[in-house]
């Protein structure tokens, strides 16, 4: 098969889950085209593919731990492209793909049902008129629209790909809203890692051990300074904070000894192996990736973030970590750490998720769907 995977490049879950899928489909023979644009295009071609370069729909930002709903809207209609359509078509044209897949891109789907190709959608999140709610009367009617015109885009595609748990363990699910005629075209297909429990090698870290994803750049600087200051509340917990790759790590001078910080991981599949706990936002794909490791979570969602918030209700809720927020102050995160440590109750469950997303084996289960519908043997 040929096929092309457009990736929404707002947020690196998307590609993170895209090269699982991608690394599994090539390992099986077949040809396969990225489309992406700045984060995401740089770090496909980091690990050693390229990609198409492709016009952004949406641009995401944020201040002060909250996401900027009206700044988001200002920076997507600003940085539109009036040709992207037309740019998306040649390209998937002179391609000539046996299928297109498309996560959450949605000028791929619409150029795919131009040429009358099949298509994949992979999303989690379906109720996206939830960013607009108690929000004025202006954008509520705009997201009312915007319900409109997505489910007349799910209606399109021929299989909506949910790269989560079936339920009841999808945790992704307070953010799923469908039509009955839309559920038909559901396809759960376990969590979409890059990488397999049974393939990473433990490193050695002292223990016990929390591996930190929280950035300290940008409006989630707050978060990650707090970690620091919880850090230096207990020196029996070691701590390993990724800065990010705009945030030089040598500015901190004043770490505490059981504390590192890292600027940048390729892999970061041997610490969630080898660590008891992971500090990260409310993003639906690292927590796929903690969970399909079998390690708990303390998640920071993003104030104002709809789905990250729901993704932290649901770890709370079922008993696979805890939810805290941006004024969660050091002494209580710590009681918070120390729970999820203690309390074996949390590592069992996310261990019997670890068991399950093996089972699953989403990029496997993904690559069989699309070779069955979509393949030369299709029927």
């Amino acid at each position: 098969m040929k096929i092309i995977i457009f990736i929404c490049g707002e947020g690196l879950g998307h590609t993170s889950r895209c090269l699982a899928l991608g690394k599994e489909m090539m390992s099986a023979g077949h040809e396969v085209h990225f489309g992406a644009y700045g984060y995401s295009k740089e770090l496909i071609e980091k690990v050693g593919y390229k990609a198409h370069d492709i016009p952004s729909e949406i641009k995401l930002v944020g201040k002060a731990g909250a996401l900027d709903f009206t700044g988001s809207v200002e920076a997507t209609l600003k940085n539109a492209q009036l040709l992207g359509g037309p740019k998306i078509l040649k390209l998937t044209r002179d391609i000539g793909p046996d299928a297109v897949v498309s996560d959450s891109y949605y000028l791929g789907i619409l150029a795919a049902k131009a040429l009358k190709l099949p298509v994949y959608l992979i999303l989690n999140q379906s109720n996206m008129e939830e960013f607009f709610k108690s929000r004025g009367v202006p954008i509520r009617l705009l997201g009312e629209l915007t319900k409109k015109v997505y489910n007349q885009i799910f209606e399109m595609v021929d299989r909506i790909i949910i790269p989560d748990y079936p339920l009841p363990y999808t945790v992704c699910r307070k953010n799923l809203s469908f039509t009955h005629k839309i559920r038909e075209k559901l396809f759960y297909s376990g969590p979409l890692v890059q990488k397999k429990y049974d393939e990473v090698e433990e490193i050695s870290l002292k223990k016990p051990h929390i591996i930190s994803l929280i950035g300290g750049f940008g409006y989630r600087e707050p978060i990650f300074r707090k970690v620091l200051e919880t850090a230096k509340l207990d020196s029996g917990i070691h701590y390993t904070l990724i800065s990010g790759p705009s945030l030089d790590p040598s500015k901190f001078t004043d770490l505490p000894e059981n504390v590192q910080v890292l600027q940048f991981i390729k892999d970061p599949f041997p610490y969630f192996k080898s660590s008891d706990a992971v500090i990260a936002p409310g993003g639906h794909s690292t927590m796929m990736e903690a969970l399909s490791f079998g390690i708990p979570i303390i998640s920071f969602p993003d104030e104002g973030h709809n789905e990250q918030e729901s993704n932290a209700e649901v770890v709370e809720e079922e008993g696979y970590g805890r939810k805290l927020s941006y004024s969660t102050p050091p002494a209580v995160i710590l009681e918070c750490i120390r729970e999820v440590l203690e309390d074996r109750a949390y590592r069992n469950k996310t261990e019997r998720l670890r068991k399950l997303a093996n089972e699953l084996d989403g990029p496997k289960a993904i690559r069989e769907l699309l070779e069955k519908e979509a393949g030369p043997d299709a029927s």
